[in-house]
């Protein structure tokens, strides 16, 4: 017997906005920054919406350019729903690439590598499968934002 292959089905995008980085210097692991997020909009077969200005991503950058992405926000759907998103990943690629990215340019993204993963949690009963759903996601980094396409695992 074999387990099931998890496949995936695209659920809903976020473009999300980003205030200035608050740069907190060297911690434990590498240089620390929190990244206040201030809204966006959340767009998609399963959910559309906002997102609120509330949460932020707190980010530790490694000696080799590497971002460790750890963020806490939250969106409230086009029916009043508040959904809380907490998302993990990875951001990586080649030094020129990763310094243009900190600089604020546009740069294709197929140069490199934004994955999370996400854990989405409601109270509202009308969206109570994204409390027992799995979602990977894909990113890209913008100068004051972050698209992201969210996908469920089946």
């Amino acid at each position: 017997m074999q387990c099931p292959v998890p496949t995936l089905e695209k659920s809903f995008s976020l473009r999300v906005d980003l205030s200035k980085p608050l740069e907190l210097g060297e911690g434990r692991a590498g240089q620390r920054r929190i990244i206040p997020i201030i809204g966006g909009v959340a767009s998609g077969p399963d959910i559309t919406g906002e997102v609120l200005n509330l949460g932020a991503d707190w980010q530790t950058i490694f000696a080799d350019g590497a971002v460790h992405l750890d963020t806490r926000y939250a969106l409230e759907t086009h029916d009043g729903a508040v959904i809380e998103i907490v998302n993990v990943g990875a951001r990586h690629g080649p030094a020129d690439v990763m310094a243009r990215l900190a600089a604020g340019e546009d740069v294709d993204p197929a140069s490199y590598y934004m994955r999370t993963a996400a854990r989405l949690e409601t109270g509202d009963k009308r969206y109570a499968w994204l409390n027992h759903t799995l979602f990977v996601c894909a990113g890209i980094r913008r100068a004051s934002a972050v698209e992201i396409d969210y996908y469920k695992v089946l």
